[in-house]
């Protein structure tokens, strides 16, 4: 079968066949990978700038698959479900695992990922314990169950930003597949007063595809926003940017209790300012979001509810490759010509 396979220590991808893998537990399944998406963190990984196993490992933490084959204790789903992967696992005996915070987990959470400790999505087939799947209704194509990992982390994001009245002055940064997906939510909730900040215009038309009627700007606009009106203020911000400048930037933006919601991943050696006392003037809040405890299921709930309005590949700026052609996938991420690509194997 085909794999992408990458090197921790050599820092190297590479296209290869190796053999189909078998079950070896009585809980995993066998998985035939249908898409299997890139993902901001993918890119960060294979230029070094996130951790990584050190061994050879096939990526891919995004993917929708059809089961094939069950270990003898799998009993949560047969041969022949259409499934999605959860890649994000706690090791389940830990004091933070048995707090509902597997994500903090030391020895899984992100530590033990699918796709990026393990042998993920970017293969023809895939062996994974039985309880990372959760099938797909017959509502979602596997197409669009690509996208439940993202949507499971966003779900996540906004178990923690809730309430947001609809009426609130809403700013979301970056408009990369996860800034659209954020558009798409908001809308979906009836939020009208949004606007959406990317310095790449092609990445904005992208967004104006989603047809929201949403103030979609460049970040030179919203700083002179920012200039002209002193009350240019945003009661939530949404960075899905990962970029400590624009995040420095959103905490100035901030009205009097606002919060500002970090989602993007900012790179280790990222540092950003803050001014304690006008964290205190406003009483602001910050927090980040890290992966998907729990929330599997309710991105599912999301997507069926967004449907294909929302969840359209061509919409939502997703284009599809071979798993042949990744070097021209991502060439295209980099660029911002495409908001993200999916392999379909």
């Amino acid at each position: 079968m085909e794999a992408l396979r990458f090197s921790g220590s050599g820092k190297k991808l590479e296209l290869v066949d190796i053999p189909v893998p078998r079950i070896t537990d009585p809980d995993q399944v066998l998985i035939k990978v249908a898409f299997a998406g890139i993902c901001g963190t993918d890119l960060h990984i294979i230029a070094g700038e996130f951790p990584c196993s050190a061994q050879t490992v096939t990526l891919g933490h995004e993917f929708s698959g059809t089961v094939v084959d069950v270990g003898s204790d799998v009993v949560n789903v047969k041969k022949g479900d259409r499934v999605s992967v959860d890649p994000n696992d706690g090791c389940r005996c830990c004091d933070h695992c048995h707090n509902g915070h597997p994500h903090y987990c030391k020895v899984g959470g992100i530590q033990n990922t699918i796709g990026i400790y393990r042998n993920g999505g970017w293969a023809t087939y895939a062996v994974i314990p039985a309880h990372t799947v959760t099938k797909l209704p017959d509502s979602l194509t596997l197409e669009q169950g690509a996208l439940t990992e993202p949507m499971s982390c966003l779900s996540h994001g906004w178990d923690l930003l809730v309430p947001v009245p609809v009426g609130a002055r809403i700013l979301v940064m970056g408009a990369g597949i996860i800034g659209n997906l954020w558009v798409s939510v908001l809308h979906l909730q009836g939020h009208k007063k949004v606007t959406v900040s990317e310095p790449t215009p092609s990445r904005l038309k992208i967004t104006e595809r989603l047809d929201t009627g949403y103030d979609l700007i460049t970040p030179d606009q919203l700083k002179k926003n920012q200039q002209a009106d002193p009350d240019y203020l945003f009661d939530v911000i949404i960075d899905c940017s990962g970029f400590c400048p624009a995040i420095e930037h959103a905490i100035s933006l901030l009205d009097m209790g606002g919060r500002l919601c970090c989602f993007g991943v900012a790179p280790p050696h990222g540092r950003i300012s803050v001014s304690p006392y006008q964290l205190y003037a406003k009483e602001a809040k910050i927090f980040a979001i890290n992966v998907n405890p729990y929330s599997f299921v309710k991105a599912v709930g999301f997507m069926e509810a967004m449907g294909s309005r929302y969840l359209d590949y061509e919409k939502l700026g997703i284009k599809v490759f071979k798993l042949q052609d990744y070097q021209e996938a991502m060439e295209l991420l980099k660029k911002g010509t495409i908001a993200k690509a999916v392999f379909r194997l």
